[in-house]
């Protein structure tokens, strides 16, 4: 990996592509949550089937992995992004267009395309920014996530009451727009779309085989109980909270909370990282992430203690698996691997978290077993990734 920093003059428009592509990797998946009903109504379809809006991308995460992998290591990561950019627009488009046969369709196009991005943008950060500034890229980057998440719960409703919801969900792919147009604009046309594998070891240089590289497996557990713990506990929320005596609304507001949570917590990992060491940050996630599940368990009337400190923890349980997906120095290529092999899991376990929660409460009609198994998820995160800490034993300002 490079240690060297981006040219002054083109590191704003390097963060600002950043940060508009990361929006639109998860933006435009969620745009359709908010007008979920309308889209039902429109296409005459059920809610189980409106639910494969969202449904799909994040399956896409996890079968379109290795996918992602072969196109970044034999187009290389500038293309990759272009990709990505380009396919999440044109996807958005075909979701817009008639019937739900053309929306399921667009739906895993736009999923597809996604997963190249969320494999490509961590070691694009990690080739262009040295070792203490790739950490608060990271934080930058995934706070950015939750940007978009929140942008799109905000502003798609009200936008589908003027222009209708095929424009209104459509209407975020803008971002994408702008951020390609930026991104070729930094890098060149040329540099953008044509194919340039990233730098490979000397053929006698020993080589890392990340499927034979113990900690990549250990950091793919941890991101499997990162992402159940998040999707899952994102989806039930406002429902636990309805079921305590919240209305609604109240119950939606408070859940909000733990979105903000997020982002600060993403921001504030690489702080604790850079000031003190990964294995800090790691154990400062872990801990955090407990609160929501004990917290719940045993003391549910301080639900806004648990709200607020289960939200930094998950937005800062997500940066330091990203951080330490690069911080073992590979090339590209070992990188690349690693991501998909960690995310691919990790998305594939996280699609299964609020389908099992639903269930447990469903069959239990309470939340003790659903808030035990959000426990063992968020103990899955914290023993793995503390170990896999360990066994990078370097403070960040020395990575």
């Amino acid at each position: 990996m490079s240690d060297r920093a981006p040219a002054s003059r083109s590191l704003p428009v390097l963060v600002i592509v950043i940060i508009l592509s990361a929006t639109m990797l998860r933006g435009p998946i969620l745009s359709v949550a908010p007008v979920a009903r309308t889209i039902g109504a429109d296409l005459q379809v059920g809610a189980g089937v409106v639910g494969l809006l969202t449904t799909i991308p994040v399956l896409c995460f996890a079968v379109c992995a290795p996918l992602a992998i072969a196109i970044i290591r034999r187009a290389g990561a500038d293309v990759a992004l272009s990709l990505t950019l380009g396919g999440v627009v044109v996807g958005s488009v075909l979701r817009s267009l008639d019937g739900i046969v053309m929306a399921l369709i667009g739906t895993a196009v736009l999923g597809a395309f996604v997963t190249i991005g969320n494999v490509v943008l961590p070691i694009i950060i990690a080739r262009e920014f040295s070792a203490r500034r790739a950490h608060t890229m990271t934080g930058v980057y995934t706070a950015a996530l939750n940007v978009g998440t929140m942008m799109v719960t905000v502003g798609t409703a009200p936008l589908a009451d003027v222009v209708g919801w095929r424009w209104a969900v459509m209407s975020w792919s803008v971002l994408g727009l702008v951020s390609l147009a930026a991104w070729i604009a930094l890098r060149g046309v040329r540099a953008a779309f044509a194919p340039k594998p990233g730098p490979r070891p000397d053929a006698d240089a020993p080589r890392i085989s990340v499927l034979r590289h113990g900690p990549t497996w250990l950091l793919a557990a941890a991101f499997c109980g990162q992402a159940f713990a998040f999707y899952a506990i994102t989806a039930w929320l406002p429902t636990l909270l309805t079921d305590q005596g919240f209305s609604s609304n109240a119950a939606g507001a408070i859940a909000a909370i733990f979105q903000v949570g997020g982002m600060i917590g993403s921001l504030l990992l690489p702080v604790i990282t850079l000031r003190s060491s990964i294995l800090v940050g790691a154990l400062c996630v872990g801990i955090g992430w407990l609160a929501v599940p004990l917290g719940f368990l045993f003391a549910p009337s301080l639900w806004l203690a648990w709200c607020i400190i289960g939200g930094l923890a998950q937005g800062g349980g997500i940066t330091v698996v990203f951080i330490m997906i690069n911080a073992f120095g590979d090339d590209e290529h070992t990188t690349a691997g690693r991501s998909g092999i960690v995310q691919g899991l990790g998305y594939a376990v996280a699609a299964a978290g609020p389908l099992v929660l639903g269930a447990l409460h469903e069959v239990t009609d309470a939340w003790t077993l659903p808030l035990l198994v959000e426990l063992v998820a968020v103990l899955l995160f914290l023993v793995p990734g503390v170990i896999v800490a360990r066994h990078l034993r370097t403070p960040a300002r020395a990575a």
